[in-house]
């Protein structure tokens, strides 16, 4: 169970249990927006060119099967 002190963290009201950690769909909303445009991102080792080439010809596959790598 959730300390009723609790503060949404976009608008600072007091969270509902129904759209934890937010206090309401507005706010959760928000939150989803800020991640879908890059607002929030995850850090992460930096990547050689080889392994970044080898990632996207992966993803080109996936997408387009019949692509060809080279």
């Amino acid at each position: 169970m959730r300390n009723s002190s609790e503060k949404c963290p976009i608008c600072k009201k007091n969270i509902v249990s129904d759209y934890t950690p937010f206090c309401s769909k507005r706010c959760a909303d928000i939150d989803l927006s800020r991640w879908f445009s890059g607002d929030y991102r995850l850090s992460s080792e930096p990547r050689d060119e080889d392994e970044i080439e080898e990632l996207e010809n992966s993803l080109k596959e996936r997408l387009d099967p019949n692509h060809n790598v080279g």
